[in-house]
């Protein structure tokens, strides 16, 4: 449009952190963002930031030097088991663990660091055979199991869910999404579960409508990524 302003990074993501409620906490994705992005968007106030790749996130936290601990840094791509000792120097969450050898995995080596890592489970709400994520019919079960381990610690349920053009066809994925989630609270009340990881740029509202207290916004933010 004639006329129009293009906002900067830090005033769309004020604008979004204004909108939507205080209790929903925003992930910025950085995929393919540069250190001047993020350092604008920290200096904004963020206060998450999700990263898809172990090493583009490495290098990425190296470069920002101090600026680096004022965010959680989030794992939001699938994790590889050979990866995962060098994911644990950095993240501080794990939001895509979908099967019980990747967090056998994780548990083994974080107990070797003598840390706790907080984890997600990814649900493929979409029952989708491309796509990672442990099936709804399955999420129970693989959560009782991960439970055992005493260096992982369950506290959330993270969806990516089918995408779509209209958002309005998101909606029931992510309602099966906070069934799961609820039923988990209630029926294992030892887990810590309070994060439900659902929502992006084109579905965040909606999601937020259906219960999500966490979105993983990218575009709408930083704008269209440059490759």
């Amino acid at each position: 449009m004639i006329g129009e302003i293009e906002m900067s990074i830090a005033e769309n993501y004020r604008k979004i952190r204004e909108e939507i409620p205080e209790y929903v906490s925003i992930a910025l994705a950085g995929k393919k963002r540069t250190v001047e992005e993020l350092l604008e968007v920290i200096n904004a106030g963020a206060t998450d930031i999700g990263e898809n790749y172990v090493q583009e996130a490495e290098a990425m936290y190296k470069s920002l030097n101090d600026d680096v601990r004022k965010v959680r840094w989030h794992m939001i791509g699938p994790l590889q088991r050979n990866k995962v000792n060098k994911a644990l120097s950095f993240f501080d969450v794990l939001q895509t663990i979908d099967s019980l050898k990747l967090a056998e995995v994780i548990d083994k080596r974080a107990r070797k660091m003598e840390k706790v890592i907080p984890i997600y489970i990814e649900i493929n709400s979409g029952k989708e055979p491309q796509k990672a994520g442990v099936m709804p019919e399955n999420a129970e079960e693989l959560i009782r199991q991960i439970a055992r381990f005493e260096n992982i610690k369950i506290e959330g349920l993270m969806t990516m869910g089918p995408r779509f053009g209209n958002p309005e066809d998101a909606r029931p994925y992510f309602k099966e999404t906070r069934r799961i989630f609820e039923h988990i609270k209630s029926s294992m009340p030892n887990l810590d579960m309070k994060v439900l990881s659902m929502g992006m740029t084109n579905s965040y509202k909606v999601a937020i409508e259906e219960g999500s207290n966490m979105v993983r916004i990218g575009t709408a933010i930083f704008g269209e990524r440059k490759y």
